[in-house]
């Protein structure tokens, strides 16, 4: 996929080829127009041809809601990226699975979320958090995404694991690897060979660890792998599986916060109304948080395949047709939200956003993130005046990733 490919207008081409699976479309942030257009022309819409094959595209929030809730005729299994696996290289998931397998593996590992564990990690954060905003450099340009949003989601997920904290910075590599791939999201910025030999060191490392939690008391341990160890739901599982579920929490406890963290300084930026609104009150910070979420839909779709010949919504569906729920599209469906296209702090049911999911698979860390964001705001207003973007922002080449990999600031002090 040539990189000097010139995003058309979507309203100069024929419906039947628009294709939102382009990861062009995202890298350069041009994807909202052809949304817009398939909200209001054809919200269940047929691409008969691109790099991932043909899929339906699920665009309105109501249509995205219903696909959420019907896992018999909609299954998350084989895999909820548009790309398909290799069939040489090929994980299992439970987000990637239907109940009742689903149930018993997610319902094994919640403990590491839930609210016990956060209570317990919100002081470990808010520490952490601290420290590296007060060895940011004043008035000097950083790249943020490098230095905080990298850095805490990292710090985080060696938590979440119990994993050797000075060897953290692998697990943002193996989250990286884990959702690139040309065939996978069309980021082709690793060959399948490179992606391959990471998650493979991924397993291998984790294993070691497994084995060693495997034998330890696991009484007031909550760290995943001990969780998953000590569990009857994890007992048949082979390695690729064990795999699968590695990347699912690594990927969901790296890619959406560091994202969304990265997003709401760019949000900021762009809206100053909303900046000055948010100093003169950080009581919106909670309110604030939600709408990062919406704005950045930090994953943009989740794929379903379908299991039987259906009718949805008066379009045939055949079984084995995959189908894309497109929430970075549906929470801008100005018929559930009011004013979608701007970005409000302190907009009215915040949380009414679906960039979380919905139904059996709707993520399990979401309390998690939204602490994490409003800790991170927190510790921003108590020391800065301004963080200031000084330079262009690259975003990640992924239809799966809303990533942003470069922000280029300047802080200025209180």
């Amino acid at each position: 996929m040539s990189e000097a490919f010139d995003i058309p207008d979507p309203y100069t081409i024929p419906l039947e080829d628009i294709d939102v699976s382009n990861p062009l479309l995202y890298k350069y942030d041009a994807q909202w127009p052809y949304f817009e257009r398939l909200r209001n022309e054809a919200p269940i819409h047929y691409c008969k041809d691109s790099d991932f094959g043909a899929f339906w595209s699920i665009t309105k929030y109501d249509d995205i809601m219903d696909v959420e809730k019907d896992h018999e005729t909609f299954s998350s299994f084989p895999t909820i990226v548009l790309g398909d696996q290799d069939a040489d290289f090929t994980v299992e998931q439970f987000i990637a699975s239907d109940p009742p397998k689903h149930d018993g593996q997610r319902k094994a590992v919640t403990g590491a979320v839930s609210p016990q564990s956060l209570s317990k990690m919100e002081p470990i954060i808010r520490e952490r958090i601290a420290k590296i905003m007060d060895e940011l450099p004043i008035g000097e340009p950083f790249n943020w995404v490098d230095r905080v949003s990298i850095e805490l989601t990292t710090q985080m997920l060696a938590t979440l694991f119990d994993f050797p904290f000075e060897q953290r910075h692998k697990l943002t590599f193996w989250s990286d690897m884990a959702t690139s791939g040309g065939n996978v999201t069309g980021d082709d910025s690793v060959t399948k060979e490179e992606r391959e030999a990471a998650l493979i060191e991924c397993l291998t490392e984790f294993t070691a660890l497994w084995d060693e939690r495997a034998k330890q008391d696991p009484e007031g341990k909550y760290d995943f792998i001990t969780l998953m160890a000590h569990s009857k739901h994890f007992d048949d599982m082979d390695p690729m599986e064990f795999l699968g579920n590695l990347i699912l929490l690594i990927v969901g406890g790296n890619d959406t916060t560091r994202n969304s963290m990265s997003g709401g300084i760019l949000m900021l930026n762009e809206n100053p109304a909303e900046y000055e609104k948010l100093k003169a009150d950080p009581s919106l910070v909670p309110s604030m948080v939600s709408e990062i979420i919406r704005y950045q839909t930090p994953l943009m779709h989740m794929r379903r395949t379908v299991t039987r010949d259906t009718i949805f919504k008066g379009h045939s569906f055949k079984k084995g047709d995959k189908v894309a729920m497109w929430y970075v599209s549906g929470n801008r469906d100005s018929t559930k939200i009011d004013r979608p296209d701007e970005f409000i702090i302190d907009r009215d049911r915040a949380r009414n956003h679906i960039s979380f999911g919905f139904g059996v698979h709707r993520c399990m860390g979401n309390r998690l993130a939204e602490m994490q964001l409003r800790i991170v705001w927190e510790e921003i207003l108590a020391r800065f005046s301004k963080v200031e973007i000084v330079g262009p922002v690259e975003r990640a080449k992924s239809n799966f990733v809303r990533g942003i990999i470069d922000m280029p600031v300047v802080l200025h002090a209180k």
